[in-house]
């Protein structure tokens, strides 16, 4: 049986999102906007952009995922979490969000990325072959947010709904929930406690 961490949107009406915590203080102050971070064009406007030139004609001209902000239905209670980041909750306008399967999009970014390093003529091979049915095929499962609240693509198996917002987070939309690190993921009361207790609990050499 498959164990969620939250309680549904339903119930909840907020989705998730997960932040270094190095870009932590700016979120709070200002919220979050597509491209804040340093990472954006180095690390993935290359990827959202050959996914964009292929977008599907069902899909409204306003669903850029180059200038989306990507977050979560929910997660696995065994999920897996990066180190030194924070899990944030946030509220969003239904009406300017669309529900993907980034299964499919993370078919796309190692060859992408690789294709242009020595050793890796495979990969640029593997885009040449399937880069356009891949892209096309991300599309095609894809759906709005809205819709996606009747027919709960996000609970099939198979399916690993990534929400793309199109407009900023404000920072009244924003709540921080978790800490991640090396160790341990708790709540925020309890890494505050952990700091005051000063508690060093590791093993001296």
């Amino acid at each position: 049986m498959i164990y969620i961490l939250f309680k549904d949107y339903i119930d909840t009406n907020v989705v998730y999102h997960v932040v270094t915590i190095s870009d932590l203080d700016d979120v709070l102050k200002y919220g979050i906007r597509f491209n804040d971070k340093n990472t954006y064009k180095s690390k993935y406007y290359e990827f959202h952009n050959f996914i964009d030139e292929r977008r599907t004609k069902q899909v409204p001209e306003w669903v850029i995922r180059s200038k989306a902000i990507f977050a979560s239905m929910n997660f696995r209670n065994d999920h897996t979490w990066h180190s030194h980041s924070a899990i944030l909750k946030i509220r969003i306008q239904e009406d300017l969000c669309w529900i993907c399967n980034e299964n499919i999009a993370n078919f796309l970014y190692e060859p992408l990325m690789l294709q242009g390093v020595a050793g890796f003529e495979a990969a640029k091979e593997f885009i040449r072959k399937s880069g356009d049915k891949i892209a096309e095929d991300y599309w095609n499962c894809s759906l709005s947010f809205k819709s996606n609240l009747t027919y709960r693509k996000d609970k099939t198996a198979g399916y690993d709904a990534e929400v793309l917002i199109l407009h900023d987070i404000l920072p009244k939309d924003i709540e921080l929930l978790y800490i991640a690190s090396d160790h341990k993921c708790m709540e925020v009361s309890k890494w505050k406690k952990l700091f005051r207790d000063n508690d060093l609990n590791y093993a001296n050499c």
